[in-house]
């Protein structure tokens, strides 16, 4: 029966092969050190964000909020869900809600809201990305996400290619009064393997213990 090795036997063996070279003043301690540094930081939990207005109970069960006729630009959203120990979430519900392409929320029915029970901890949905709309600087995304023995995590999305950040979300951030986290803003790819392009993101999503 095969058995899992250390970190430090592990980098060890890197080590005498030759895969992993310590640069001067580290050692394999130093090295492991940092690497469980990075570990942790890879696993720091979601920002918070506030849960907003336009939030509704009951979303249909859907990762597929787009339909044929949607105006907009197609949203591919995709990521894992991760406890702080990162092992995998295979027990989350994760609700979205956001603006059509106008920046309106639909208040009277389900339009661009929806709740997922994603297996072995990966999720993904299809959407537009959502328009600007009065009260608000950027173009969000908004979620809840819960999952048991976990406190709930309530924290929105948003796109570094929002007009609004002005190509430079690190500096802009703080124009929209309610995100107060850098790290929410998340780069965005084109991909174009359909008729269209589609704006592609990856959020993953971190948990803490309750």
């Amino acid at each position: 029966m095969g058995y899992l090795i250390t970190r430090r036997e592990a980098l060890e063996r890197c080590t005498a092969m030759g895969l992993l070279l310590p640069g001067p003043g580290f050692t394999l301690s130093t090295v492991g050190e940092a690497w469980e540094q990075a570990e942790k930081a890879a696993c720091k939990p979601t920002p918070r964000n506030e849960v907003g207005p336009f939030y509704k109970k009951h979303a249909p069960s859907s990762n597929h909020l787009r339909v044929l006729g949607d105006l907009g630009m197609p949203l591919s959203v995709s990521g894992n869900i991760f406890d702080t120990r990162g092992e995998r979430m295979q027990d989350a519900v994760i609700e979205i809600w956001h603006t059509d392409h106008f920046g309106r929320y639909d208040l009277t029915g389900y339009k661009f809201r929806a709740q997922m029970r994603p297996p072995a901890g990966t999720y993904n949905f299809e959407t537009v990305m959502p328009g600007h709309y009065p009260d608000r600087v950027c173009q969000h995304v908004h979620y809840i996400v819960n999952a048991p023995g976990h406190k709930t995590l309530v924290t929105q999305l948003y796109f570094a290619t929002d007009p609004a950040l002005e190509g430079n979300p690190d500096k802009n951030y703080l124009k929209d009064p309610v995100l107060q986290s850098r790290e929410l803003i998340r780069p965005v790819m084109l991909r174009t393997d359909s008729d269209l392009p589609i704006a592609k993101v990856v959020f993953d999503l971190c948990l803490e213990r309750s």
